[in-house]
Order: C-alpha cells, then sequence, then structure tokens
C-alpha cells in the first residue's frame, strides 16, 4: 500500500463525509492505493456513526473508537498501530487540512529521501489569540531543539513506515513528532508550504493549552537524553553532591584536629553553618542518586504507559 491517513477525530460529525470524499478524488486522481485509519478519541456526538456509515461504502476506511476522550497523542499512537502504508500522512478532520498536499508530501517522503515532512501554514485562518502563542511557542521549540521548522503542531506531517513504527507518542508529545523522530535517530526532516482553510464546521478542539506543552518539550528533551538511562543524570549529579559535601564536612573536621593538635580552642565542628550545609548536599546526592535508581526500575516496567479502551473497531 502507497499511503496510510490517520485522522484523529473529536465530534467532527459534519464534516467526515466531505473529508473522505475529498480524500479519495485526490488519491484516485494520483493513482495511489491508500487506507485512511479514523480514531474517534470518544466523541460525543455521531462522528462513530458517519464513520461505521462510511464504512460501508468504502473498504478503504479503518475505524477505531475509543470509550472515553483520551487526546490527539492517544488517538495518533494507536493509528500508527494500525497503518499498513509504505507513507503515512496525518491529518486533522476539520477540512483546515487540505488533502490536495498529499500527493506532493508522498513523493517528497519517497523521491527526496525525507524521513518526516511537516507542513507550514504559512497563512494561517485562525483568530490572533491562536496565531499568537502558536508563533512564541514555534520560536521556543526551534531554539531549544535545533530543527529549523516553523509550524511544529500542524496536523499535516507525512512520515516514512519506519518513523511512526519507532516513535511512541504519548501525553500532549503529538506536538513534537519532529522531536521524537529526532530522537529516535531520523535527521532527515523536512518542510512543506502547505493550505490553511477556515474551520467550516464546528470548534477548534485541540488548539488550546500550548504553552502547558512546553512542560513536555522539557520532558521530551530529558527523556531523548536520558530516557532510557536516568542513572547517568540523576546518578552523576547525585554522585557529585554527595562528594562536594563529603568533602566539605571533611575539611571541617580536619580543621578541628589541626586546632586541637596545636592547642588551640576550636568552635564544635556543628557550630558552624557548613557543616549544615555540607551534610544538606550529602542527603541530596544520595536522594538523586536513589531516583536514578528508581528511574532505572521505572523505565524497564512500564508496560501500560499506552494502554487505552478501545470500544469499538471496524
Amino acid at each position: 500500500m502507497d499511503v496510510s491517513i490517520v485522522v484523529p477525530l473529536y465530534n467532527e460529525e459534519e464534516s467526515l463525509v466531505e473529508l473522505l470524499d475529498w480524500i479519495k478524488r485526490v488519491m484516485e486522481q494520483s493513482q495511489l492505493s491508500y487506507e485512511v485509519v479514523m480514531v474517534d478519541d470518544g466523541s460525543k456526538d455521531k462522528s462513530w456513526q458517519v464513520v461505521n456509515d462510511l464504512k460501508k461504502k468504502h473498504q478503504e476506511i479503518k475505524g477505531i473508537k475509543f470509550q472515553k476522550n483520551y487526546g490527539k497523542s492517544a488517538a495518533l499512537h494507536t493509528g500508527f498501530q494500525e497503518v499498513e502504508g509504505d507513507i503515512v500522512i496525518t491529518m486533522d478532520a476539520d477540512l483546515q487540512d487540505s488533502p490536495e498536499e498529499i500527493p506532493e508530501l508522498y513523493r517528497m517522503i519517497k523521491e527526496e529521501g525525507f524521513d518526516l515532512v511537516s507542513g507550514w501554514k504559512k497563512k494561517r485562518h485562525d483568530p490572533f489569540s491562536k496565531r499568537f502563542p502558536s508563533k512564541i511557542y514555534n520560536r521556543l521549540v526551534r531554539m531549544m531543539t535545533g530543527i529549523k521548522l516553523h509550524d511544529f503542531n500542524c496536523g499535516l506531517k507525512a512520515y516514512s513506515r519506519e518513523v511512526v513504527k519507532s516513535i511512541e507518542v504519548y501525553g500532549d508529545m503529538h506536538r513534537y513528532m519532529p522531536v521524537l523522530a529526532k530522537a529516535a535517530g531520523f535527521k532527515n526532516i523536512g518542510e512543506k508550504i502547505v493550505h490553511h482553510q477556515a474551520r467550516k464546521f464546528g470548534v477548534s478542539k485541540y488548539g488550546f493549552g500550548r504553552f502547558r506543552g512546553m512542560f513536555d518539550l522539557i520532558t521530551i528533551s530529558f527523556i531523548s537524553r536520558f530516557g532510557k538511562k536516568p542513572m547517568q543524570f540523576f546518578g552523576t549529579l547525585g554522585s557529585l553532591m554527595f562528594i562536594a559535601g563529603f568533602i566539605a564536612a571533611g575539611w571541617l573536621g580536619a580543621e578541628k584536629l589541626i586546632s586541637v593538635w596545636k592547642g588551640a580552642k576550636a568552635p564544635l565542628v556543628t557550630s558552624s553553618p557548613y557543616f549544615y550545609i555540607s551534610l544538606t548536599a550529602m542527603i541530596i546526592g544520595t536522594q538523586l542518586f536513589l531516583a536514578g535508581f528508581i528511574g532505572e526500575l521505572i523505565s524497564r516496567s512500564s508496560s501500560d504507559r499506552n494502554h487505552y479502551q478501545v470500544e469499538n473497531k471496524i
């Protein structure tokens, strides 16, 4: 199969029929074999009923329905487990992402050798309250990751099959797919200006909490370096603090012994504030070391991190 299109959706009953007709038209014109994996993220409207109705007419559809709303990352992760195409396209269900971009995205992955191509909504049809935070967010992510993309959060992206089968998406990590791909060793990341359309139906579901996502950026930066080896961070930092505190305490003790040897009357070691600073450093160092040890244990037994209750599947 040439292309797998993963569409996470939440309360998008009005747009699904038009979206699938549009995808079908584009893919047939391009003569690409394809499938559409629709992941219903616990919709409260008739979205799942629409997916079922579409499945009766279009064999290219796969449908997954969550029992409750888990978020876009969960929907993408679950969709990635089902894809069979050589190239994987993700796009939102609200008709703001144009399926007309798919053939060129496919070509860039297939012929130019990109591992991932991210859409760039250069001209956005969103309110200022959404555009302004997005600009700040994208600039910060560029600075922190070194990945030169203009729009990390664009839902329209293309991946090689190897990328989506190698990365794990959870929490709000869907905003950092290029960062996850780079951390997994896929460094050939490109960008394409894509046409962005004004929302035709409903309201935005995934557009909030962008600054909250900065905490996820810190998390993913740490995980990409130390996720599989937390002892290297906590153990090293803890050991350095413990050694520094131990040396400082030893220095205070040595000063006391030298003073006694010379016959001078010296204050008690415990009367010096530096003693308590040294003791605190040793305690914190021990705690950090233990945190690294516990982190190693946890990292080897997190079997249910991406366990979601699937209510139905077609």
